[in-house]
């Protein structure tokens, strides 16, 4: 395990983040007492896409129209009727 002072890591950080990429432990240290470690983050899990059920989606887009407007329209009426 190795440990840099504040100063050290200040002046040499890139060479000390390669080294904890190798596997190394690094510890920074202030006034000989370790106050922190460095550790690679670990890669992101890339996010399974979700399937998407197009009659729920159809329902509910035919359930929440007027049959009178499209809802652009309505949402224009909602606005412009709006006193401010």
């Amino acid at each position: 395990m190795s440990e840099y002072s504040i100063a050290t890591v200040k002046d040499q950080l890139p060479r000390i983040i390669d080294r904890m990429l190798d596997g190394e432990p690094v510890i920074i240290t202030r006034r000989g007492k370790p106050v922190a470690r460095v550790v690679p983050i670990e890669p992101a899990v890339a996010a399974q896409p979700h399937k998407i059920d197009l009659e729920w989606l159809r329902s509910v887009r035919e359930a929440a129209s007027t049959g009178v407007a499209p809802t652009i329209d309505t949402v224009k009426a909602m606005r412009d009727d709006y006193r401010y």
